[in-house]
């Protein structure tokens, strides 16, 4: 703004007419919506009839002629009732919040405007970005409630999850590792050279794919840790330098989630008595993660490693016995030997990740039968007729 523009008193009525006319806006958006979002949508247009009522002061501070108040919607907010009316309120919210957003700078260089009136108007738009995401549905989430010590608490803890990554490492670990090196083996096995050599195949399967699984797990957690850190250490630096911008951003979460204004409130109240309660929940109710649960990139690449090994020994075993014992096991026990210890195996896995995916243990177990026995079968023709090209069947299995 120009130092003729801010001299100038008549730039009043621009913010009055905004005012008014976002506080038109949110108020007929309040009378098609219900819940918290009308409750929020309410709010913001008492936040707007303040700002209003600034301005207004303002104008006849200085004398100059205030413009009679709107009696009904200009064509573009009509329209986005109308759209809220007949397909609901999503599509609006992201409309609004990026209108907020293009306007959150509009008092920064206005002399007369308050301080607070810019921090509000940076706020709306964090309000219709929170209104829009889909709260937990009943019955998946427990409300947070105000405890005996001013604390918020959380119930129903059988939703937390394993964020450190280490389980889901695990079983998809042994998976890859079954799958994979079944499929490897399986296609030496095709060929029809001798027990030694596939013995020799699996055991570099096992290792090549254990210590790239871990590697890859090691990084993909460790850079993983070092983009929450650095989200930790800007909502620190935010928390420091903004606590009431904080604060209200809390409480405005709380009642996204379902809490009445005066309890979300006094949980935010609360929580802020202490800088690292209010960093540790601000991590995660707007950062989504748990600062005590980062994952350990150690951790996770040793289970990788340790889940594939398993997996991938499976199929190798028949083969090292029969190295081991020749006599005993001949050339063709350790190929059914492979095939069946793969199959068992592969419907224990896949049972065992239906069931702690809830998608039921018969359709996970079918499914990594499925997946493993076409990846197996498909390399061992493929090894049959490399062996048969190259003369390896005639001296082996074949």
């Amino acid at each position: 703004m120009s130092r003729s523009d801010k001299a100038d008193p008549r730039r009043f009525v621009k913010y009055l007419e905004a005012e008014r006319k976002a506080s038109m806006l949110y108020r007929s958006l309040a009378e098609v919506s219900d819940g918290e979002r009308r409750e929020a949508l309410l709010e913001l247009a008492d936040i707007e009839d303040d700002h209003a009522a600034h301005w207004l002061a303002k104008l006849e501070e200085y004398g100059v002629a205030i413009p009679p108040a709107p009696d009904h919607l200009d064509a573009e907010d009509a329209a986005l009732v109308g759209r809220a009316r007949a397909a609901g309120m999503d599509d609006v919210l992201a409309r609004l919040e990026e209108a907020e957003g293009a306007d959150a700078g509009m008092y920064d260089d206005e002399p007369e405007a308050p301080p607070q009136m810019s921090v509000d108007e940076r706020e709306h738009a964090e309000t219709f970005r929170r209104l829009r995401e889909r709260g937990p549905a009943p019955g998946e989430v427990e409300r947070g409630i105000i405890g005996a010590g001013g604390e918020v608490e959380f119930g129903e803890t059988w939703h937390r999850v394993d964020t450190s990554g280490s389980v889901r490492a695990a079983i998809f670990g042994i998976s890859d590792g079954l799958v994979s090196n079944t499929a490897l083996v399986m296609g030496f096995a095709g060929t029809g050279t001798d027990n030694g050599v596939v013995l020799f195949a699996g055991v570099a399967g096992l290792l090549a794919g254990a210590f790239s699984m871990a590697a890859g797990e090691y990084v993909s957690v460790a850079s993983q840790r070092d983009l929450f850190q650095h989200e930790l250490e800007k909502e620190a630096e935010e928390l420091r330098e903004k606590p009431e911008e904080e604060r209200k951003e809390l409480e405005l979460i709380y009642r996204a989630k379902g809490m009445d204004r005066a309890t979300a409130k006094a949980a935010a109240d609360a929580i802020f008595k202490d800088p690292q309660v209010a960093l540790d929940t601000l991590a995660r109710e707007e950062l989504g993660l748990n600062p005590d649960e980062l994952g350990n990139p150690y951790k996770v690449a040793l289970s990788s490693f340790l889940a594939f090994a398993i997996g991938a020994f499976v199929v190798v075993l028949p083969y090292l016995l029969a190295v081991v014992w020749p006599d005993t096991f001949g050339s063709t026990i350790p190929l059914i030997a492979a095939v069946v210890l793969s199959a068992v195996a592969m419907l224990i896995v896949g049972g065992l990740v239906g069931r702690l995916s809830g998608r039921g243990v018969a359709r996970g177990a079918l499914r990594q039968f499925t997946v493993g026995a076409l990846a197996a079968g498909v390399t061992y023709i493929i090894g049959r007729i490399i062996g048969d090209l190259t003369g390896l069947s005639s001296t082996g299995l074949g």
